[in-house]
């Protein structure tokens, strides 16, 4: 009988164990809170523990009187002793439960009230609060025997909804900025520096060479060569943009001015080498290297048929006027077909896919460039053919004198260069396409 008296509170004890940690409350039988379970527990542990502490006496009786203890007084030692030691466990995580419950009150009904009843939502509950509501299903499993597992689908609890924890969230944010692509820019580095403090560059070329050198015989006369000079000059042109910003902006985002003179200084570079590459000479522009490069004139009775040998016939032309080319300038289009060349039985011809290599043709580098119109080429020493002279190099300054800008709180950004670009030796270089016949 004592057992059967004792299924009620150790089935409520295991069930309070079973729970899930992050439940808060404790079990409940009919109107019995936490404390009283625990009170309950202890007053059955006592009683189980005089049971034990009986049990062992007459076992010492009966082990003096016949030597051995009898099978029905083992059995039952075993029993209460079990029973004892679920109930010690029950004891101590129902002490735990209470401490836990005390510390987390004040917090959740804090967090409860923040949730709110209004606007037609249902209350938000904790976990532990959604558990302890489904009373029903708890009383049926303690009565069960708390076997097997008891599933409580929560419905509604705290969430990441905004009325709930979700302004708790914070979001991770990136603070460098995803910038557009930037051009590589290669050719003013292929050109020969020079610095200059005036308006205007001038410099000597030579025009005229007329060279009479020859055997003389012994007595006779010497025969005259002619030479001839004249003065060049190159007017200093600037290459200048600006953007507005208001004061806001400047002051609010501290990124901005950084990326804004980044921008404004690319901005230059990248017309600078439009500039340097195809400027026509005319107005504010500069005299560009196609502009001035010799054209390309293909020598009779040698291969013309495909870009590899056009390039090499540029490499031809310039040796003939007595330079050395050292590089071309092509369109990434224009050498990847070259390649991309292959024979008629599908071999690359030139390429090689399985060889990283800096790119090159017939012993002389090859720059690729955007700035390159697809289908046209140059080959020379650019070092030799041109000097690029810097008056002013590149300065960013901002201000708020400027049109209407003081009186609606707007800063203007300026950036600007000047430069000035000489073109000393155009037969160094020999400009083409690859459009064939």
């Amino acid at each position: 009988m004592r057992n059967k008296s004792l299924m009620p509170a150790i089935c409520l004890a295991a069930l309070a164990l079973a729970r899930p940690d992050a439940v808060v409350g404790s079990v409940r039988n009919d109107t019995m809170t936490t404390e009283q379970l625990l009170e309950k527990v202890n007053q059955k542990l006592d009683e189980v523990s005089d049971g034990v502490k009986s049990t062992a006496e007459d076992a010492l009786k009966q082990a003096k009187k016949s030597g051995e203890v009898s099978q029905e007084t083992k059995a039952k030692a075993d029993q209460l002793l079990s029973e004892q030691t679920a109930l010690s466990k029950s004891v101590d995580e129902l002490k735990n439960s209470l401490e836990g419950i005390k510390n987390q009150t004040l917090e959740i009904s804090q967090q409860v009230a923040e949730g709110g009843n209004g606007g037609g939502t249902s209350k938000v509950m904790t976990l532990g609060q959604a558990f302890v509501a489904e009373e029903d299903k708890i009383a049926q499993f303690a009565e069960g025997g708390a076997k097997g597992n008891l599933r409580i689908v929560i419905s509604n609890a705290i969430t990441t909804a905004g009325s709930s924890a979700g302004g708790l969230i914070f979001h991770d944010e990136e603070r460098e900025p995803v910038r557009m692509p930037k051009r590589r820019l290669l050719i003013r580095n292929m050109l020969t520096h020079g610095r200059t403090s005036s308006d205007l560059v001038t410099y000597r070329k030579q025009v005229l060479r007329d060279n009479k050198a020859a055997m003389v015989a012994e007595g006779a006369a010497m025969p005259a060569s002619s030479f001839g000079w004249e003065k060049a000059t190159e007017q200093v042109k600037k290459i200048g943009h600006h953007t507005n910003i208001t004061e806001e902006a400047l002051a609010d985002a501290d990124y901005l001015q950084t990326e804004i003179d980044s921008e404004l200084r690319y901005g230059l570079d990248l017309e600078e080498e439009k500039q340097i590459l195809a400027g026509d000479g005319q107005g504010n522009n500069l005299k560009g290297l196609l502009t001035e490069a010799t054209d390309f004139v293909a020598a009779n009775g040698l291969p013309n048929t495909t870009r590899i040998d056009r390039l090499r016939l540029g490499i031809l032309q310039v040796a003939l006027a007595d330079y050395i080319a050292t590089s071309f300038v092509l369109n990434p289009t224009d050498w990847a077909a070259i390649d991309l060349t292959k024979d008629s039985q599908s071999r690359y011809i030139y390429g090689n896919p399985g060889t990283a290599t800096t790119p090159a043709l017939w012993g002389k580098d090859v720059v690729e460039s955007n700035t390159m119109s697809a289908g046209e080429w140059l080959a020379g020493d650019l070092a030799m053919a041109a000097t690029y002279y810097d008056r002013q190099e590149t300065e960013v300054l901002i201000s708020s004198e400027h049109d209407t800008n003081f009186i609606e709180d707007m800063l203007t950004m300026k950036a600007r260069k000047r430069v000035a670009m000489a073109i000393k030796r155009a037969a160094a270089m020999v400009t083409g396409n690859f459009t064939f016949a």
